[in-house]
């Protein structure tokens, strides 16, 4: 199908809308941000959402271009995004819930919870499906831009479950998001509910994440971005549909950046998880070879020059590009949103650096 061109990446002004106020300490700084991005980043990308939350507080909450660029609808505090990856965090909150309540067995082989997915000749885990250690393949050819829905989580597993493994577990770390649609089964065989009503029970509600959701190809969702694809001149397109019902628990999910930093934020002290369980997410995994992977459980991680930890995620999906960093020693949590496939964000990690250098 030929998409029609919807239109260029903004030129200035820079157009956006702030969410609350800015406290004193960060006006400067949230100032400097803020140019960035307008320069940066909305000439270049047709909506942008950022948050940044300090110690649980928002501090910075702001909405750059449009949701829909035909409409000339604004990138408000509520506009959904696609997250890609970023879903994993959410699911891992799921699956930690579930060990901490004796349910979920780490390291107990895949069957346990999903009787059905085929034996691979080695014992499987849920421990290194959710570091991405168990040889489970991701997408291939044309996968990723799948339009087809999946009525169940384990409809999807049909996919890859047929497939030999990458490797023997535990022996190397090769990313993989059908590793966690297995990890969302685990998720329902250890809990008893299916996945999605079990997410939105335990983690999002809980957690007060109200604009986070499945993005369901066959449902309106009133706040929901549109959604693009760009070339090298800066020209954007509305991007072909898809139905991310296969991949709800590693890629399917939409959110805000608002409600990014709120879920951020519940993991930086034991609370919404005890303490041990934040260092299991938080501890980078080793190969049966001893060597770290630098990735725990659904979050990578790693040690900055301040000596700060963080564990962070991008995410990537048809129409969005997604980044969420937590500094667990700051207590510093950021999100960066957007409504372009494979937009250039890297400059999240100057509005990082910038924030966590006021938390020294």
């Amino acid at each position: 199908m030929t998409l029609a061109v919807a239109g260029s990446a903004q030129t200035a002004p820079c157009i956006s809308r702030r969410s609350g106020s800015v406290p004193a300490a960060y006006r400067e700084t949230v100032a400097r941000m803020r140019a960035l991005v307008c320069e940066r980043l909305a000439p270049r990308i047709p909506g942008v959402q950022v948050a940044v939350a300090i110690d649980g507080t928002l501090v910075w909450s702001e909405g750059f271009g449009h949701a829909d660029a035909a409409r000339r609808r604004p990138v408000t505090r509520e506009t959904q995004f696609r997250i890609g990856s970023v879903s994993k965090p959410l699911t891992a909150a799921a699956v930690a819930l579930l060990y901490e309540q004796g349910k979920l067995d780490l390291d107990a082989p895949v069957q346990r919870y999903v009787p059905t997915f085929p034996a691979k000749g080695y014992p499987v885990t849920t421990r290194q499906l959710a570091g991405h250690l168990a040889g489970i393949r991701h997408y291939r050819d044309r996968e990723f831009f799948l339009n087809r829905r999946f009525a169940t989580v384990r409809d999807g597993l049909a996919i890859f479950q047929d497939d030999s493994l990458l490797f023997p577990p535990g022996t190397r770390f090769s990313y993989s998001s059908y590793g966690w649609n297995l990890v969302s089964a685990v998720v329902e065989g250890a809990s008893g509910e299916d996945f999605l009503p079990y997410v939105s029970a335990h983690v999002f509600r809980p957690l007060g994440l109200t604009h986070t959701a499945p993005d369901r190809a066959d449902s309106v969702i009133p706040g929901r971005t549109q959604f693009y694809d760009g070339d090298s001149a800066g020209v954007y397109r509305v991007a072909p549909p898809v139905d991310n019902s296969y991949k709800w628990a590693g890629g399917g999910f939409v959110s805000t950046a608002e409600d990014l930093v709120k879920f951020g934020s519940a993991l930086v002290a034991p609370g919404f998880l005890r303490g041990e369980t934040l260092e299991l997410l938080f501890t980078s995994q080793r190969t049966s070879a001893g060597e770290e992977t630098g990735y725990g459980i659904g979050w990578f991680l790693r040690t900055d020059s301040l000596g700060h930890r963080w564990a962070f995620h991008g995410g990537s999906a048809v129409g969005g590009t997604a980044v969420l960093g937590v500094d667990r020693d700051a207590h510093l949590v950021v999100a960066l949103l957007t409504n372009l496939s494979d937009a250039a964000v890297e400059p999240a990690q100057e509005i990082e650096a910038a924030f966590e250098r006021l938390r020294r």
